[in-house]
């Protein structure tokens, strides 16, 4: 298996299908749920897990089923930062002093920010190299809104299968792509 780069014609753009992510959340979710409920649900419901030994398909079917079960993580997660932050905001305003953090505690949240910074490093270093400085800057601030439409799909997406495990027939909805302009060109 491997990710590969592939110019069109030496020093010409990337091949790639090019087209727009839908442009408002609710048309996002609505895609991102329908990719959730076909390939890592219904995928799951047909495929399992048992299909080979070969540990590159299970890495992939992990890849393609981890959104639904990132979803209660990332849901606590936010929940945490916003009690984290509500509770802060209330010792400040009380004077007192927040409770100390455990050691180990302490270096694993340490750990998991440099870890987040290193993925919006990679991210970013990406999105420059196809699309220029000022949409990798952009990239950090896409990371919230790809959450929140994550959020807000996966929910979608499992209520759309559990309907579909009470017997409804399975309903895809349809998405209205744009694509860019024939003169726009990504980056070399």
């Amino acid at each position: 298996m491997c990710l590969a780069r592939v110019a069109e014609r030496p020093g010409g753009p990337p091949v790639a299908v090019r087209a727009y992510f839908p442009d408002t959340p609710a048309a996002a979710v609505r895609q991102k749920a329908r990719w959730l409920t076909g390939i890592a649900l219904a995928g799951w419901d047909r495929t399992g897990w048992r299909a080979t030994l070969n540990p590159g398909d299970h890495w992939m079917r992990m890849r393609d089923r981890r959104a639904t079960l990132a979803l209660p993580v990332l849901a606590l997660a936010y929940a945490t930062l916003l009690l984290w932050s509500v509770s802060m905001t209330l010792h400040f305003i009380d004077r007192s002093a927040m409770p100390a953090l455990a050691p180990a505690v302490r270096t694993l949240l340490w750990v998991n920010f440099a870890l987040l910074l290193w993925r919006l490093l990679v991210r970013a270093a990406f999105v420059q190299r196809a699309y220029g400085w000022g949409e990798a800057f952009w990239s950090a601030p896409r990371v919230l809104v790809g959450n929140y439409i994550a959020l807000f799909a996966a929910r979608r997406a499992i209520v759309l299968y559990v309907r579909i495990l009470l017997g409804a027939a399975p309903r895809w909805d349809k998405t209205d792509h744009q694509f860019p302009d024939l003169s726009e060109r990504a980056a070399p």
